[in-house]
């Protein structure tokens, strides 16, 4: 039975420290109850009411054996979500030393602290991997799963020179910026990048679900939601950055920059001759370079494609092509002034 809450001084009263204790915060209060007697456990509780665990637990067992959608959640080598994001965090300090991860070595000493980090990141990437392939149903998972670790290693390289070019305009793109070190510690928007940069080299070659799995991740992290699948390139910056969404099939150029709620999505899903949506099609814009897109704007389509050097003002709903060297604003809104009596 849930407590009666009747006292509003009862936490206080119960102490901070125990302000998560249901029992001391009752007994400080005479006003309050609780649904077990004083001294009765939580256990003898759930025996009271006769909830029959066993039974429930084979009800959700057999729903769960029973449900086709949940026939690969049985895979051995599942993709495991907490060392999906293990890894982005070890990522982090793999490609920017110093600023994440280990901070107990020189630069005499940063190629060996590296080497060893690379190792270590390597098996368990390897192996997380192969589960991904795994559970995709692939035959050969382990030498896929060898194979195409090995090439999303060797671009770590190239991978962290595209987050410095992104570091450095996020630098040169927002005067709140004190130091290089501020952006590649506090950006919310290279966080989300330093995952989906690594996380569309995964895609490129073939990796299932971890890709996503990574994502997600920046996307809980952030607020900034950027299919792994995106094309995105060099020197781009996410201003603030909540908000932001990034579809699938979206292409964004050289020096883009948006700002917080810019979404660049689907205008409509294709469906087949059986009203399934149709998957694989280009679906959302392709801004061409140096585009920016302020605050809150929203653009859609596959078909929609703005030109370079194309600005798009905050709040604009857009669905169709621009040509290169223009400023799309929407309608300038009325101001109304109303004296507020105080």
């Amino acid at each position: 039975m849930p407590a009666r809450w009747t006292g509003g001084g009862a936490v206080e009263r119960a102490g901070l420290e125990n302000r998560y204790s249901l029992r001391a915060i009752v007994g400080s209060n005479p006003t309050l109850s609780v649904g077990w007697p004083d001294g009765q456990s939580t256990r003898e509780s759930r025996e009271q009411k006769h909830v029959d665990v066993g039974r429930l637990a084979e009800r959700m067992a057999t729903a769960t054996a029973d449900d086709a959608r949940m026939a690969r959640a049985f895979a051995d080598r599942l993709p495991d979500s907490h060392t999906a994001r293990h890894l982005i965090e070890r990522l982090r300090g793999i490609l920017f030393p110093g600023l994440h991860g280990q901070r107990d070595f020189d630069a005499d000493s940063l190629a060996r602290q590296l080497e060893r980090e690379i190792a270590d990141f390597y098996e368990d990437l390897r192996h997380q991997v192969e589960g991904a392939f795994v559970h995709w149903g692939d035959g050969n998972a382990k030498p896929h799963a060898e194979e195409a670790t090995v090439v999303v290693m060797e671009t770590l390289p190239a991978i962290r020179d595209l987050l410095s070019l992104d570091v450095q305009a996020a630098y040169d793109g927002d005067p709140a910026a004190r130091h290089l070190d501020e952006v590649m510690l506090c950006y919310p928007g290279i966080r989300a990048l330093t995952t989906h940069r690594f996380a569309h080299v995964m895609v490129q070659h073939g990796i299932p679900l971890l890709p996503r799995i990574m994502q997600e991740h920046a996307h809980s992290d952030t607020g900034i939601d950027i299919h792994p699948a995106a094309e995105i390139g060099q020197s781009f910056f996410i201003d603030h950055g909540t908000g932001v969404v990034i579809g699938e099939t979206a292409q964004v150029g050289d020096h883009g920059k948006l700002y917080q709620g810019v979404t660049l999505g689907a205008r409509s899903f294709e469906l087949d001759e059986s009203g399934v949506l149709k998957r694989g099609m280009k679906r959302h814009p392709t801004l061409g370079d140096h585009v920016t897109v302020y605050a809150g704007a929203t653009i859609l389509g596959g078909d929609t494609v703005i030109g370079d050097h194309c600005v798009i003002a905050g709040g604009v709903f857009l669905s169709r092509s621009v040509p290169a060297g223009h400023i799309v604003a929407g309608p300038r809104p009325e101001i109304r002034l109303i004296a507020n009596p105080v």
